[in-house]
């Protein structure tokens, strides 16, 4: 069959590590060409924290470790024409610490589909260089503001819309006794 993808539990915050300990093992064993890649989905985001704009990665599916392991096809099933991992690799991978089960069948790991795949391989390519990262708002419709930059500074309201892909928000302030929408940076707002 060759290299399928598998989807793998793991300790929730300590995906590096154990895919690190996974990948030492696997080499210490020889058994490379059991292997594929792995893969821990991660994205990075912009968020706002006390005012302050900051860029972060962050795990899009923790507690989870994505691996490419040899497969074989189960004789022993070939109704629904099953697939089971290489005994020594699933042997290798279940006395690893931190390692939980397999998503599946306990006994029969269930390979992931092809587009599954591919969304999880596009999520965790590097965004080419200018290319806008997902910005992390912390602004829902409803949310008492005050204005900190521009020419509105120091005027208070209420959002009326958010639009992450611009990183705007849309605030309702009073000027001169009339309710007016304006859009602004989300950098230029603050909870009030």
């Amino acid at each position: 069959m060759g290299l399928m993808w598998y989807v793998l539990r793991v300790q929730s915050s300590r995906e590096e590590k154990i895919q690190e300990n996974l990948q030492k093992r696997v080499k210490s064993h020889g058994l490379e060409t059991l292997f594929g890649r792995m893969v821990i989905p991660t994205e990075t985001v912009q968020e706002i924290k006390g005012g302050k704009k900051r860029e972060r990665t962050r795990k899009v599916y923790p507690g989870y470790l994505y691996l490419e392991i040899d497969t074989i096809e189960d004789q022993e099933d070939n109704a629904d024409q099953r697939y089971k991992i290489n005994g020594q690799a699933y042997h290798l991978i279940r006395e690893t610490p931190g390692v939980g089960d397999f998503v599946g069948d306990r006994d029969k790991p269930v390979p992931m589909s092809d587009d599954d795949v591919r969304k999880i391989l596009k999520i965790s390519e590097p965004k080419p260089e200018g290319e806008e990262k997902e910005v992390k708002i912390d602004f829902k419709k409803g949310d008492a503001v005050k204005i900190k930059d521009g020419p509105f500074d120091g005027f208070e309201g209420n959002v009326e819309d958010v639009d992450t892909e611009q990183g705007k928000v849309k605030v309702i302030v009073t000027i001169f006794g009339r309710a007016t929408p304006v859009w602004l940076e989300y950098w230029q707002v603050e909870h009030g």
